[in-house]
């Protein structure tokens, strides 16, 4: 298995100086998800956690329903030294419904978008689960959070080039946090690991994201059932949509002590 983290020799200029040295990157590498052998997609991604990264892609697309359907997932061999790391094959469970028919999709997904290689706008919008939990959260716990994220980010604290998705129970306590140079990745990475775990729809979850809201990382937590997504950056404007439509609360711009409240206030103990 690849390292998510690689020494580079480099030169690093203070003012009119310049000293040569070394420092480390981040890795970014390009993962196949199949699924029963048959290629679904190509992610640009952080070597780690590659098979709830798989599981939690077929999941968030719809591909797949419910955790039961994964049978096994395994790591493709391959006659090229080191690319059997690079392609993971999701095997379905026989006992299991099959995915639906036409699933068959191409993707090319880069680091910094996961929906660009969508063959239509009409499968930018996934069918989602109503959102049932009723969950409210205290915002004294909420403004905890980034920081609990930060300590936890072992890679981000040698490279300072990772996003991460971390999830927390309502009182605030770490379930987990995964690391990924794309931030949809990172998500899929939590969301698959639940999965595997079989413990999707996450009630009374929040869902903390390092970068902006977006539409699809909205989406995700949807799917998953997560009724609090919150980040550190702003929101998009469809991401706040989603959110209103679905009653999620969607928090953005969470630093220090404030918060910028885009959906679901009525979440939130004291409003």
């Amino acid at each position: 298995m690849m390292r998510p983290i690689h020494r580079v020799n480099s030169v690093r200029w203070d003012g009119g100086l310049g000293q040569e040295g070394q420092d480390l990157l981040a890795v970014e590498e390009p993962l196949e998800i199949r699924l029963d052998g048959e290629s679904v997609a190509v992610t640009m991604r952080t070597p780690g956690e590659d098979f709830a990264l798989a599981a939690g892609f077929l999941f968030t697309e719809g591909i797949l329903k419910e955790s039961r359907q994964v049978g096994s997932i395994v790591r493709c061999p391959s006659s090229e030294q080191g690319s059997a790391d690079n392609v993971v094959n999701v095997l379905t469970a026989p006992e299991a419904p099959r995915p639906e028919a036409g699933w068959q999709r191409r993707f090319y997904l880069s680091s910094s978008c996961g929906i660009c290689g969508r063959t239509s706008i009409d499968a930018v919008r996934q069918a989602t689960p109503p959102m049932t939990d009723a969950a409210r959260f205290d915002p004294e716990i909420l403004y905890t959070l980034p920081e609990l994220l930060r300590s936890a980010q072992r890679v981000f604290s040698e490279t300072g080039a990772l996003h991460a998705a971390a999830l927390f129970d309502r009182e605030g306590k770490l379930q987990g946090v995964m690391e990924d140079v794309g931030r949809h990745n990172a998500v899929d990475k939590i969301i698959g690991s639940r999965l595997l775990e079989d413990e999707i729809p996450l009630r009374g979850h929040v869902l903390l994201v390092s970068g902006r809201l977006s539409f699809e990382i909205t989406q995700k937590a949807l799917i998953a059932g997560i009724p609090a997504l919150v980040g550190i950056s702003g929101a998009s404007s469809l991401a706040v949509a989603l959110a209103r439509e679905a009653g999620m609360l969607l928090v953005g711009f969470l630093r220090g002590r404030s918060m910028q409240v885009y959906a679901g206030s009525e979440r939130l103990c004291g409003a």
